[in-house]
């Protein structure tokens, strides 16, 4: 894997974590043993995110939608939450990774709403890797209250301001086989390179996200207009 010395132009990488509980059921065990070992997953991504030269890494925990599932499975995924933060909080700070959420926080426990605010006190300061969590978490929402703020002075200055306030996504990876945006990060992956794999979110590993991200380097990105020709200088 490549040093951080040698990782190449930072990006913004935002991944739907999707597969879990299908990968326990599979394996014989519980959905909550699924994403149990899902957190496992998380963090040997936030780990190689800074070698990759990924800046930013916007992961897609808990969606709005979710709160359908079964009351014990939502309540696995809070007490999942919970401990992320209890056994991790130190190691972020440590590796200076700074985290935050997104989503609505109104709607969680308040002991994990408290403990989501103290983690992202205490991360503050961390400059390598900036982690967001999106927990009860819905695009749609999050456009519709920015234009809502903005009322009839709405544009899209102001949109990017008070939606994409770190910048745009550059790569979304979604595992578990699905290929849809499932309301993430609809206004900041408007331009983003997708990736999609087979792999179940409890599989993906270092490599996995080497891949993604070399997969992503090789694509010409053109935003709208036409690709360079061959042998001519682009500029810096």
């Amino acid at each position: 894997m490549q040093s951080e010395a040698d990782a190449p132009k930072s990006f913004h990488v935002a991944i739907i974590m999707d597969g879990n509980g299908r990968w326990g059921t599979r394996q014989g065990l519980s959905r909550a043993d699924g994403h149990r070992a899902g957190a496992e997953a998380v963090r040997r991504c936030v780990e190689a995110a800074p070698g990759l030269g990924v800046t930013t890494l916007t992961l897609f925990a808990f969606s709005v939608a979710n709160w359908r599932r079964p009351d014990p499975e939502v309540a696995a995924l809070m007490s999942l939450f919970r401990a992320y933060l209890a056994a991790d909080a130190r190691r972020l700070v440590e590796n200076g990774v700074r985290l935050s959420m997104l989503g609505r926080r109104d709607r969680l426990p308040p002991d994990l709403a408290a403990e989501v605010e103290t983690v992202e006190a205490a991360s503050a300061g961390g400059g390598r890797l900036s982690l967001r969590i999106a927990i009860d978490y819905s695009s749609r929402e999050a456009i519709v209250a920015a234009a809502r703020a903005l009322g009839g002075a709405a544009t899209l200055g102001g949109l990017e301001r008070l939606i994409g306030e770190a910048g745009p996504v550059d790569l979304l990876i979604r595992t578990g086989g699905e290929k849809r945006l499932s309301d993430f990060l609809l206004w900041e992956c408007a331009f983003a390179e997708l990736w999609f794999t087979d792999r179940m979110w409890p599989e993906f590993d270092a490599d996995d996200f080497g891949a993604a991200a070399a997969d992503y380097r090789a694509r010409v990105r053109t935003f709208g207009a036409l690709p360079p020709k061959a042998g001519v200088l682009q500029p810096a």
